[in-house]
Order: C-alpha cells, then structure tokens, then sequence
C-alpha cells in the first residue's frame, strides 16, 4: 500500500528565550492538529519516547544471506582459490615444523582480545555511518512515521517495529506531564521523525525549560514551492500494515492481567542480558493461581522469578507460554523510573502486552507471538475474534458514537447505540482492525484514532488466514461430524469427531475459543495451535456452534470483555 505524507520542515529541538522547543512537524496531508505546553518532568518523557524509539527500530528477523554473488564469484575463483589454498597449507606446514617444540606465546589470547574488540569496534562505526549518510536505508528501517494523538486527556505516540513484531504506544496524561497549553487542536496525525531528532532527545534536561509543540505554521504557509515543503511517497508492506492493525484488534479482545513488580522485571530483563538460550524452548511460561503471586519460568533453563506484589485474580489454568522475550529489553532504561508493571495475555503463543506505569506516562509494549511473523497470510488472532458478527450499519453506529465522543467506554457505547454488547464489542474489535480505534489498555476505555486518514478494508488488510478459509469450506461441503461433546474438567466442552476423514479432539473453553487441539494434518503438526488451530479443528467447533443454536459462547466472550474492561 502506498501512502503520501507531506511535511513543512523538519522536527527539532530549537532554542527560543532561554528555553529549548521540542518542536514537532506534522504530517499535511491529514487533518489539522495543534499542540503547545511545557513539559513538567523533561527527563520522565526523555526515558520513555528514547523506549518508543528502541521499538521503532528493532528488528530481530533472521536475515538470510544473499549468495547469489557468492557463488559467482566462488565459480569464477574456484581455480585460483585451489591453488592459493595448497600453497597455503605447505607454508603453514613448513612454519609449524620449524616451531615444534616451542611454547605457546603467554599474549596470544590478549592479542585475539584486542583483534576482536577492533573489529567490533570498526562494524559499529560502520552502521553509525550509514545511520547517518543514507536517508534511504532509514527509511527501511522505518516503514512508517509514529503516529500522534492529541485528546482531551492524554496525547499519545504510537509506533510499529521494522521487523513487524513490536508494537509500541507512549501515552502522557495533560494533566500530569503539562504545563498550561494553548491553541490545542484535537486528533490524529504522523509526524517527521529522524534519528537526528532521537539524538537531541537525549540532551533534555530536569534544570532547563523545554516547551512540547506540534507545529501547526505549516497548515497556513507551506506551498509546493517553498523549500519547507517536502513529500515523501511510502510503500508500506502489506505484512507491516496488516501486523500492526492484527495487534491493534488483539488488544481488544479478552486478556487476562498480570500485575509484576518491577525488581522481578528486572530479574528477567537482567537473566535475558546475561544468558542466550542456545537449545529449544525458549519461552516465557507465566504459572498462575488465584490470590497467589503470578510466577514467570524462563526456559530452557526453568529459572524460576516470582513476582513479590500484588497477588493475580482470576482462574487458574494452564501454565501461558509467550515467545520472542529479547524484545523485552527495549523497557530496561525505564525500570528506574517504573512504578509497576502490568502484562496483559491472550494465551500461549499469542499477542501479549506489557504496560510500564511511570507516573503520569505509560509505555504500551505489544509483542506478537513470535518474532518472525507472516502478516501477509493472516495470524492466529483471525481465528480468536468475536463470535459476533455485526452489519456494516451497526459498525457504523458504533464509529459514529465513538467519534464524537472521542473516548468512552464499553458500557457507554452500549447505551449510545441501543445495540446489545457483545455486537458492540464486535464492532469495536472490527473498527480496530481497520485502523480507526485504539484500546488504552490502563486507562480502561476506547479512543477514536485513525492510523491512516482513510479506515483500511479488506484490500489493504490481506485475505484471511488460508485455514479459516478452509475450515468454511469443510462445513459447507459438510465434510465434519461430531462423535461425542463432553463437559470439561475446568469448563468449557471437549469435542471429538471428525473433519474430512481426518479424527480431531478440540477444546472450546466458555468463551468459543479453542484452547487446546489434537489433529493429524500437516498444519496441525508442524504449528499446533500457537499459530492458529487448524481448519479441521475450527469447522468441528464451528459446527458444534451451529448445532447448540444458542448465544453462550456470545455471552461468555462479552461477559469477559466486560469484566477486563471494568476491572471486575
């Protein structure tokens, strides 16, 4: 998808009256948004936008190398480097006969040392060069400008991570991190960002005066012609677009909260620094009973933290496992300033979400299942919606209430639209995955933001995921029958029958989600159900909704919805 963006200047720091301006440039081609107030604590949104920026640039993909040059070059050499390589060998004889017997030099090891900490050294300045000298290669590194949000409470900066895994929302209450403003403006737009504006956050300081502001001169003055005036056509990639909005619409969905205490985050945030898994699993496994301190275990080596705070509430189940836990180090420079921390999880191997509270400033990480994600071909989250299915009028309706309201919450939007509430939450969740709501997950409400100045539709969102395809085949060609449904142990209902030919056992817990699953698809074998159950698993779920006829799993998903959101 190709986006536009327009900027009149740069975004900076500049010097005006003994203060410094942290000055922002908006983007154009959206609608107006203004913003001018001093900054309380300098240093508090110095740590945490220094946070968002460490999301905005990481990206821990594997990298394949290109050998297609390689193995040309090893074609063209392959002769010459046989040679080189024999005449190698007999010098290398020659010289370790001559030194038989001679003892090992006692600096060899110093001198590897120093070999090494040169090279390290030179690779640095060599990335800090392209940093720096090629504005082309930032632009990869950074697909899309951060996001910012100016409301009546809070203004917030949201950004999405290069390698499509890391979501991160800076969120700053007016009240508490502002001084008095002027010429506020409310709502949505990107801003120029650069890595020269990420250095100069750095020089701010408690002792001098700084000023934040959205600049909104460029609204009146810029012209095509001026030198100002600068345009920049982005190609987005559909897999960065699509995971960005699938996080969005996870946030949404029903979670369970986990309240740590920040020395155990720092416990696990200063186990990860020091060791590197070199063997499978490598998983955060989250241990939790009712009225007990929640436990994080960190595999392979089951290093066991406990959280010593606040007890977690709610029911007991399976031990959640969450992946991708190295891209929890971007939180380390703001554990001095946290005063808590609270993590919100879907389930095992699924979107979890991690709110550092530091006064009036909250930092939002959302970290996808696992680090190297598919976007493109849909994600697990598809197969964890709503089992509502609201009309385009009632998404509507609940758009339009949400809009001029800018913020409420789900009870509120209950009432403004006379719909029931699990179609409310439906729609909310949909409206999310087009690009045009946020939920603030510590402030317990929704929020009218479009990401982009359109909302996204099913082009730029990419087809669904190939397995909730098929199972929608299987059930129209009805090829699936259920041979038995039992209670389950802890809740919920245990299926067994089967989908094209295939026997399947599944799972379904009091809300309609599958939470465990056994099939002998190739899918099934090579993924589980971490990156989405199966089609043969989801038409037999499927198929015992359709035959119970009845709204429970509706209900249960809503109730859920409601209680997270209320904090009940």
């Amino acid at each position: 998808m190709q986006v536009c963006t327009a900027y009149y200047g740069s975004s900076a720091i500049r010097q005006a009256a003994g203060s410094r301006i942290l000055q922002f440039a908006p983007d154009l081609s959206r609608d107006r948004v203004a913003f001018d107030a001093p900054l309380i604590d300098p240093v508090r949104f110095r740590e945490a936008i220094s946070a968002l920026h460490d999301v905005v640039i990481n990206d821990l993909r594997y990298q394949p190398r290109d050998k297609t040059a390689y193995k040309a070059w090893k074609e063209a050499q392959r002769q010459r480097e046989a040679m080189i390589r024999r005449d190698a060998v007999v010098a290398a004889t020659r010289e370790f006969e001559a030194k038989r017997g001679q003892p090992v030099p006692k600096d060899l090891k110093k001198a590897y040392d120093a070999a090494k900490h040169r090279y390290w050294i030179a690779r640095r300045g060599l990335n800090d060069w392209l940093r720096k000298n090629d504005p082309t290669l930032w632009r990869k590194l950074m697909p899309y400008d951060p996001v910012i949000t100016v409301a009546d409470d809070v203004v917030f900066f949201e950004c999405f991570s290069a390698d499509e895994s890391s979501y991160g929302c800076l969120t700053a209450d007016r009240s508490a991190c502002f001084g008095n403003g002027n010429g506020v403006e409310f709502g949505t737009t990107n801003v120029d960002y650069s890595w020269d504006l990420y250095d100069s956050f750095q020089s701010l300081r408690s002792y001098r005066e700084t000023r934040f502001s959205i600049n909104p001169e460029g609204f009146a003055v810029a012209t095509k012609d001026s030198p100002n005036y600068h345009e920049e056509k982005i190609d987005l990639p559909d897999g960065w677009l699509r995971g960005f909005m699938q996080l969005q619409a996870a946030m949404c969905l029903p979670m369970r909260k986990v309240t740590l205490s920040v020395a155990s985050v720092y416990s696990l945030l200063a186990f990860l620094k020091r060791r590197k898994a070199r063997t499978s699993p490598r998983a955060i496994r989250f241990e939790l009973f009712d009225g007990r301190p929640p436990r994080m275990v960190l595999e392979p080596w089951e290093q066991l933290i406990e959280s010593h705070g606040a007890a977690y509430r709610g029911p007991a189940g399976d031990p959640i496992r969450i992946w991708g836990r190295r891209r929890l180090l971007v939180l380390s420079r703001l554990l001095p300033l946290a005063e808590g921390v609270d993590v919100y999880l879907l389930g095992t191997g699924l979107p979890s979400f991690w709110v550092v509270r530091m006064g009036g400033i909250r930092l939002t990480l959302g970290l996808s299942g696992w680090t190297a994600n598919d976007w493109t071909r849909g994600s697990a989250v598809d197969m964890l919606m709503p089992p509502s299915h609201p009309s385009d009028t009632q998404i509507a309706q609940v758009a339009t209430a949400l809009n001029q309201s800018r913020r409420s919450s789900l009870t509120d939007l209950t009432n403004a639209t006379s719909a029931s509430p699990d179609l409310v939450a439906a729609s909310l969740n949909q409206l999310a995955l087009r690009g045009q709501v946020i939920r603030d997950l510590d402030g317990g409400c929704y929020r009218w933001r479009q990401v982009l100045p359109m909302a996204l539709g099913d082009k730029e969102l990419g087809p669904p995921h190939p397995e909730r395809v098929g199972a929608l085949q299987i059930r129209v060609r009805r090829l699936v029958t259920i041979e038995s449904a039992q209670k389950g142990p802890r809740g919920g209902v245990i299926l067994v029958g089967k989908a094209e030919s295939k026997p399947v056992e599944a799972l379904i817990d009091d809300e309609g989600m599958i939470r465990k699953g056994k099939c002998v698809c190739s899918y099934h074998y090579k993924y589980g159900i971490r990156n989405g159950p199966c089609r043969h698993i989801q038409a037999l779920r499927d198929m015992h909704n359709q035959i119970a006829d009845n709204d429970a799993s509706t209900r249960g998903w809503y109730d859920r919805a409601r209680q997270w959101a209320t904090g009940q």
